[in-house]
């Protein structure tokens, strides 16, 4: 569509975004492509066309907020599901990733609601995370492992909570903090700051 026409709505929309500075919305489209990948969805920054456009003068502000906000504490960088594959992405430098993995199996394994689906589920999320000598083995304490596996006997919601919540502090403490000094983050948290800036000024 044209933005040519009197009227026209595009244009109205062309020219609400032409008043953001021109340096926010090459970052924010270049956070918006670091979080695309992130997420392992298709950039659509290539497409040049009004449509990718306004959805990048729209969104902007909400994944610069997103990405700031990681840092106000651990529980908010776990409900962004951006900042939980960022985390991952991160902790995988670190060769600790199977310490998310296990607290998201958990999360999705108190979901369950059939019985059946409980117990396999339970045995197989044992057998690769907690058990001694496990492919994914997290590091927990002898106590708690003992623990969690006589909770399998009878095999409930709850039956991981102990052993998730030791994993949770592991990384909240040790992870978490260096995920935040990390280079990526550091320029990500810039990228966001410096649009808010801009956009305030231009306000």
């Amino acid at each position: 569509m044209s933005c040519w026409m009197p009227g026209c709505p595009a244009l109205s929309m062309c020219r609400g975004l032409a008043t953001l500075p021109i340096t926010c919305l090459e970052r924010a489209k270049d956070l918006k492509t670091r979080l695309g990948i992130l997420l392992h969805k298709p950039e659509l920054g290539h497409r040049i066309g009004t449509s990718s456009t306004l959805q990048l003068g729209s969104r902007w502000r909400d994944s610069s907020r997103d990405v700031l906000e990681w840092r106000e504490s651990f529980d908010q960088l776990l409900k962004s599901k951006s900042g939980v594959t960022a985390f991952h992405t991160f902790l995988k430098t670190e060769f600790s990733e199977e310490n998310l993995d296990f607290w998201l199996a958990c999360e999705d394994f108190k979901k369950t609601r059939s019985k059946t689906k409980l117990a396999s589920k339970a045995n197989r999320i044992f057998e690769e995370f907690v058990q001694s000598e496990a492919p994914r083995e997290v590091n927990i304490d002898h106590e708690t492992r003992e623990i969690t596996r006589k909770n399998l006997s009878g095999a409930t919601s709850t039956c991981f909570n102990e052993a998730q919540a030791k994993t949770r502090t592991l990384m909240e403490k040790d992870s978490y903090p260096r995920f935040l000094k990390s280079a990526s983050y550091q320029d990500m948290t810039k990228q966001a700051t410096s649009c808010g800036i801009s956009k305030r000024s231009h306000t």
